[in-house]
């Protein structure tokens, strides 16, 4: 089976389905399945839009609004997560996953599905300490603070996929684990992405929970995106009691735009016997049925119940006799219905609403899901006026258990996530900024670099293989088709071997001329300008608080910050 995995989406579907359709005819193969690794953006009308983290200037329907409406459908099953940039009001109408439209599939906060008898799981949204005890509490209308802080993934998610014991092949998250950088060729990522240095020699990049998530799953493949730059890795994995010791495959890919590495077609063997549309897993149904009454809506702090005599219960994985009864519950029917519904109005380009209010409603998918399972439906919870619903704690004491737990530190003593804000690359009080090399220069240090890279997480000469998950397939150099339109690409680079990429950016002089290609913005990440040479912008009246005295010029990339926004670094 040949899967496609594709990094930020930015709303470029027609972009990304169009690459696939010329991979295809290319290379004789048959795509059956795309994986993004969030930032799609599935913005369904102009009161979504409001309800995204992205700047005004940036904010465009894109291509996302023809799926939903039925004016396309997506020729290849699709498959994602949630990033830091999406339209939340819609994403929240289903935190068990479900359609966005036909054929395309939202994972949810965290979920697992099968296709193929192929395991797939996720994790939505990026890590953020100060958010990640919390509960899902955020509901429109957002106000500033809520428009961000409602992507932060929460620890009630990690806990339920730490449930996990049958094994994943695929998993994905929008931000990397953090410390994997440390099994691929870190020096050609130090330097595509210079200002990253700090935070890797401080191992404080990345996601903390990512890493654990990582450690336990122990997943074939692991793919990530946020940081819009391509990178592979190979994490061999400690053995588990008497297993033999685990490999996961780590790629990180760029969004979607001309000359950028944006995409990559994996080869996974299929299992035989196995259906052959998205099933649902019965041992993830099986955990979001025993950690039910951990849910909250509440901003209060909280830890999972663990093994430190506080709580009567601590250990949810699910036993075989509770996923047979979720297979009952579905009549032993798993294969997820296409019940696939539009819940408001979509996008009229001929009818513009500019001040179009957010929607918030229900979505019947996962009313349908809850009655089946008897699970919360957070959002109608919140909809209905029914206030914050506090976690039913599993414990001796009752409601002193809960206090206790509030009140207890981070499970992540050694967390060095807030280090992330403590270096902005996009604040500096220089008057010039680095340049990428080119020509000449810029190979030479690219050699040397890559005579610098661990041999062994070289391709050549090197069998990565993960056992009957599958290998990886490299196209050649692919040159994207005639656009079908003015905003198409007119080019894309080679895909390239897992691990690690050896493609340098195209010259100037080999880019479009129309060139302006609008990035897409990315108050969380570092974007990397189409051209090669970086343009800078004063932003002295932007960043700076009103009324302050500092005089002191502050010029800002025209990229965007990596793993902290304006609003974070406040905080």
């Amino acid at each position: 089976m040949k899967i496609a995995v594709e990094g930020c989406c930015h709303g470029e579907l027609d972009k990304i389905y169009e690459t696939i359709a010329y991979l295809e005819k290319k290379e004789a193969v048959k795509v059956d399945l795309l994986l993004c690794c969030g930032d799609f953006q599935a913005a369904r009308n102009e009161g979504d839009m409001n309800c995204m983290a992205i700047p005004l200037k940036y904010r465009s329907m894109q291509t996302f609004y023809k799926y939903y409406s039925g004016e396309k459908k997506a020729p290849v099953m699709t498959i994602f997560i949630g990033g830091n940039h999406e339209a939340s009001n819609h994403m929240q109408e289903l935190p068990y996953g479900g359609w966005v439209a036909p054929n395309i599939y939202y994972l949810g906060y965290a979920g697992v599905v099968r296709y193929k008898g192929i395991r797939i799981g996720g994790a939505s949204g990026i890590f953020k300490s100060h958010d990640y005890r919390r509960g899902h509490h955020e509901f429109p209308p957002y106000n500033p603070s809520t428009l961000r802080s409602v992507y932060h993934i929460r620890n009630i998610e990690v806990f339920k996929l730490k449930q996990i014991q049958m094994p994943i092949d695929i998993f994905m998250s929008h931000d990397w684990p953090r410390g994997i950088y440390h099994h691929g060729c870190t020096a050609e990522l130090l330097r595509k992405k210079k200002f990253l240095r700090q935070e890797v020699e401080s191992n404080s990049l990345g996601s903390p929970a990512a890493e654990e998530l990582l450690a336990h799953l122990q997943p074939s493949y692991w793919f990530s995106a946020h940081l819009h730059v391509k990178f592979a890795a190979v994490k061999q994995h400690p053995p588990k009691a008497n297993a033999a010791p685990r490999v996961t495959k780590f790629l990180s890919l760029d969004k979607c735009l001309p000359h950028r590495e944006f995409l990559q077609i994996v080869d996974v063997a299929e299992r035989p016997g196995s259906s052959e549309g998205l099933e649902y897993d019965p041992e993830w149904l099986a955990i979001l049925k025993t950690t039910n009454n951990l849910q909250s809506t509440d901003a209060h702090p909280w830890n999972p119940p663990e093994n430190n005599g506080l709580h009567e219960r601590w250990d949810f994985r699910p036993s075989e006799a509770a996923m047979m009864q979720v297979v009952e519950d579905f009549s032993g029917d798993l294969a997820i219905p296409d019940n696939f519904s539009q819940t408001v109005q979509p996008y009229d380009p001929k009818r513009p609403k500019l001040h179009a209010s957010p929607s918030c409603g229900t979505n019947p998918q996962t009313t349908e899901l809850c009655a089946t399972l008897g699970l919360t439906d957070l959002y109608a919870h919140a909809l209905q006026g029914g206030g914050n619903m506090s976690r039913i704690q599993v414990g001796t004491g009752g409601d002193d258990d809960e206090g206790e737990s509030a009140d207890e530190p981070s499970e992540y003593p050694t967390d060095t996530s807030g280090l992330s804000s403590s270096y902005n690359p996009d604040e500096i009080t220089i008057e010039d900024e680095w340049e990428e090399e080119e020509g000449k220069e810029e190979e030479e240090e690219k050699e040397k670099v890559e005579g610098s890279c661990n041999p062994k997480l070289a391709v050549s000469g090197e069998d990565l293989s993960v056992g009957p998950v599958g290998e990886v397939h490299t196209p050649g150099r692919m040159v994207l088709p005639a656009p079908k339109s003015d905003t198409s690409p007119t080019n894309l680079s080679h895909l390239m071997n897992l691990p690690p990429p050896s493609h340098s950016t195209p010259a100037v002089a080999a880019r479009s001329s129309s060139g302006a290609e609008r990035e897409e913005p990315c108050e969380d990440e570092d974007d990397d300008a189409a051209s090669a040479l970086l343009t800078l912008k004063r932003t002295s009246d932007e960043a700076e608080a009103p009324g302050s005295k500092n005089t002191t010029p502050r010029i800002k990339r025209r990229n965007q910050v990596i793993y902290t926004t304006v609003e974070d670094d406040d905080e």
